[in-house]
């Protein structure tokens, strides 16, 4: 592989796909082709971060009842979130039981676990794995910033954390391919703003994206949909402006999941969206059935993540970020 584009022995394929939002989200644009969604935020739990668990343990359940699928019937368990320690996924998981593979990527945690689940069936080590990814805006908040509680004022350039999971199975049978994939390198440009996510995203898309374009045959044309996830509107207007001075023309085709969950004139979002739920909500609601529909035939989706901790903030430090590409088509 070496820096370049994987491509698969066996052609992996997406079974089955399943998102849980929480109201805010349902409230969006995108709120009718949700699978499942909780007024509350809390899905019958007592806490921020058990309800979180709780959308991975809907999301892998609902994904798994959608394809006619058992857990027994999983290989492995490809999981994260925005917790320390991916607690989101591992007290979620838990009882189905099946090998895990925790993953961190932050917000590219979706793009990720689809690249390696393909790997995986793709090199003949798995014929079926599940691959699931979640954030809650309450717990993040929690984390990274202050309880809400403290009522602190967001900047224009913050986005808000998407409350949501979503589970993808892949395997041999389905109507949407994983054609290739492309694994992101860090990249750290000195961004250090904790409220600018986008900005700091930004040149690890601009890496990944012409690198792939490089190696590849494949031109921005070649595609219905360069989706990011999720670069919201700072992040957006950067990649768009960069690229062209590279020669690369993204601006027709070029979609944000953070920019596409949210309504930004009536939900306060101020930059869009954001976090590991963000892009698989977006991706298993809107992107994933469309290509199985026909409605659109080849995506690319880059999957962005900021690679801090709140410890890396407190002691100053710039913020690294990733991008991991997989492109998908209809069969």
């Amino acid at each position: 592989m070496k820096d370049g584009i994987i491509t698969f022995s066996r052609l992996p394929k997406i079974t089955s796909y399943y998102s849980v939002v929480g109201s805010k989200e349902h409230n969006g644009p995108l709120g009718d082709y949700f699978d499942e969604w909780c007024e509350g935020d809390k899905f019958g739990k007592d806490s921020w971060e058990k309800a979180e668990s709780e959308m991975q343990r809907r999301a892998l359940a609902g994904a798994l009842r959608k394809g006619n699928l058992v857990s027994d019937s999983l290989d492995v368990i490809l999981a994260g979130d925005l917790l320390n320690q991916c607690v989101g996924s591992t007290y979620g998981l838990a009882d189905f039981n099946v090998p895990y593979l925790g993953l961190y990527g932050a917000c590219s945690t979706c793009a990720e676990s689809i690249l390696l689940a393909s790997c995986l069936y793709g090199g003949g080590l798995a014929s079926l794995c599940g691959a699931v990814t979640s954030s809650h805006y309450c717990s993040s908040e929690r984390q990274f910033r202050f309880p809400l509680e403290y009522g602190g004022q967001r900047t224009p350039t913050a986005q808000w954390t998407t409350t949501g999971s979503g589970a993808f199975i892949i395997g041999g049978e389905g109507k949407v391919s994983i054609k290739n994939a492309m694994v992101g390198r860090i990249v750290n440009k000195g961004i250090s703003d904790i409220n600018n996510m986008g900005a700091a995203m930004a040149p690890a898309v601009i890496d990944t994206l012409t690198r792939y374009f490089s190696e590849s045959t494949h031109s921005p044309e070649d595609f219905d949909l360069i989706i990011t996830g999720d670069l919201g509107y700072e992040g957006s207007e950067i990649i768009k402006d960069l690229l062209l001075g590279k020669g690369i023309d993204i601006r027709k085709n070029h979609v944000d999941c953070g920019l596409m969950i949210f309504n930004r004139d009536t939900q306060d979002v101020h930059a869009g969206g954001s976090g590991c739920g963000c892009s698989a909500v977006v991706m298993a609601s809107s992107i994933v059935p469309n290509l199985e529909r026909g409605v659109i035939k080849n995506v690319l989706f880059l999957g962005t993540g900021a690679l801090m901790s709140p410890m890396t903030l407190s002691q100053g430090e710039s913020i690294p970020a990733v991008a991991h590409l997989v492109h998908l088509s209809s069969n």
